[in-house]
C-alpha cells in the first residue's frame, strides 16, 4: 500500500500557506498562499487557513491523508497544539489550533513552531546527508530549530531551539517578546525594516529610500545592492549581527550545517556570503572546520515542507509503536 500523504499548513505573521505532500517530498498540490491579514483576529484566520487546506485537498485529488502537519510562530505547546501568545500574530493567546483543525478536517492534527518544523524539513528532504543541523528563518520573524542527531531537540518546556529570542545586546532594541536586544529585533524583515526608518530619521545625508512611501526589508536589499550608503549601512549592520549570531549557535551546538531560509534569503549572495564568513571567522576553530553555511533549496516551500515533515514524523512514530 502507499504511505498516506499529509496536509501542510503554515501560519506566519504575513502570509498562510498551504500544500498536500508525499512521503518523499513532493507537492501533490501546488503552493497554495494567501496574506495572514492578522488584524482580522484568529477566528477568522483559522477559517482562512482551513480553506486553503481544503482547497489543496482538492487539486491533489483528495489522496489519502494520514495526518495534517502545521507550522506556527512560537510560543506553543507542540503536546496540546495551542498556541500561546506569539508576538508575530497579536491576539493569538491560548488558541487550540490543532484542535480546530481536527474539528473541522477529521484528521489527528500535529502543531509545531515553524522555525522547527522547517529544520525537520530541512533534514528529511534538503539532500544535505547530515545529521545535526541548525535552521534559521529570516522572515518577517526570526527563529530556528535544531536537529541533533537526526532528532529535533524540544527541550523540557517544548520551546527548544528558540534561537529568535537569544539575547544579543542586553540593553538594546525592544523586542515584540518584551524583552530587549534579541536577535529578532535585529535580522528579522520587520527589524530591518525599521532600523531603516529609524536611519532615515536621523541620517544627514541624501538617500534612495526617501523616494519611498514605506521601506521593507527588502527596499533595503535593492537600494544596497545599488550603493546606497543609508541601505548599505543598515544591511552591514544586519549582516554583522546575524554572523555573530550563527557563530555564537556553531559554538554552543557544533552543527554540521547551518541553514538559512526564510523571505529575506532572497537576498542571496548579498547575505550568505557576508554571514558565512563572519560566522566561521568568529567560531571556535574546531567547531567552525566542521561547519558549513548554506541557503536552503526549499525557498518560499519552506514552511510548507517543515509542516510536513511534522505530520511524517509522528505518522512514522505511531507506525513503529503499531509494529512495536
Amino acid at each position: 500500500m502507499p504511505e498516506p500523504s499529509v496536509l501542510a499548513l503554515d501560519v506566519g505573521g504575513t502570509k498562510l500557506a498551504a500544500g498536500v505532500v508525499a512521503a518523499d517530498g513532493t507537492l501533490q498540490s501546488s503552493f497554495l498562499s494567501i496574506g495572514t491579514a492578522v488584524h482580522d483576529g484568529p477566528q477568522a484566520v483559522v477559517g482562512r487557513l482551513l480553506d486553503l487546506g481544503e482547497k489543496a485537498l482538492a487539486e491533489a485529488g483528495h489522496p489519502d491523508i494520514g495526518a495534517v502537519g502545521i507550522g506556527c510562530g512560537g510560543p506553543l505547546d507542540p503536546r496540546t497544539g495551542v498556541i500561546l501568545g506569539p508576538p508575530g500574530l497579536p491576539g493569538w493567546d491560548e488558541v487550540p489550533l490543532g484542535q480546530l483543525v481536527t474539528d473541522r478536517l477529521g484528521l489527528p492534527a500535529y502543531v509545531e513552531n515553524d522555525a522547527t518544523a522547517a529544520a525537520l524539513g530541512e533534514y528529511r528532504w534538503g539532500g544535505w546527508g547530515v545529521r545535526n543541523l541548525v535552521y534559521l528563518t529570516v522572515s518577517t520573524g526570526f527563529g530556528g530549530g535544531v536537529v541533533i542527531d537526526g532528532d529535533l531537540f524540544r527541550g523540557a518546556a517544548g520551546q527548544g531551539g528558540e534561537l529568535g529570542h537569544v539575547v544579543v545586546d542586553w540593553q538594546g532594541r525592544p523586542c515584540g517578546c518584551g524583552a530587549r536586544g534579541c536577535a529578532e529585533a535585529y535580522v528579522s524583515g520587520t527589524a530591518i525594516a525599521a532600523r531603516a526608518h529609524e536611519a532615515l530619521q536621523g541620517w544627514g545625508s541624501e538617500s534612495s529610500l526617501r523616494s519611498l512611501d514605506s521601506v521593507t526589508a527588502k527596499d533595503v536589499v535593492e537600494h544596497a545592492s545599488s550603493g546606497d550608503v543609508l541601505a548599505t549601512a543598515v544591511w552591514g549592520e544586519t549582516t554583522a549581527m546575524l554572523g555573530r549570531m550563527v557563530a555564537v549557535i556553531i559554538n554552543v551546538c557544533e552543527p554540521e550545517l547551518v541553514v538559512l531560509g526564510g523571505g529575506v534569503t532572497r537576498a542571496g549572495g548579498l547575505l550568505l556570503d557576508p554571514v558565512r564568513e563572519a560566522a566561521l571567522s568568529q567560531a571556535m576553530p574546531p567547531a567552525a572546520k566542521a561547519c558549513d553555511v548554506v541557503l536552503s533549496h526549499h525557498g518560499d516551500q519552506a514552511g510548507v515542507l517543515g509542516a510536513a515533515a511534522i505530520g511524517f514524523h509522528h505518522l512514522d512514530k505511531l507506525h513503529a509503536e503499531g509494529n512495536g
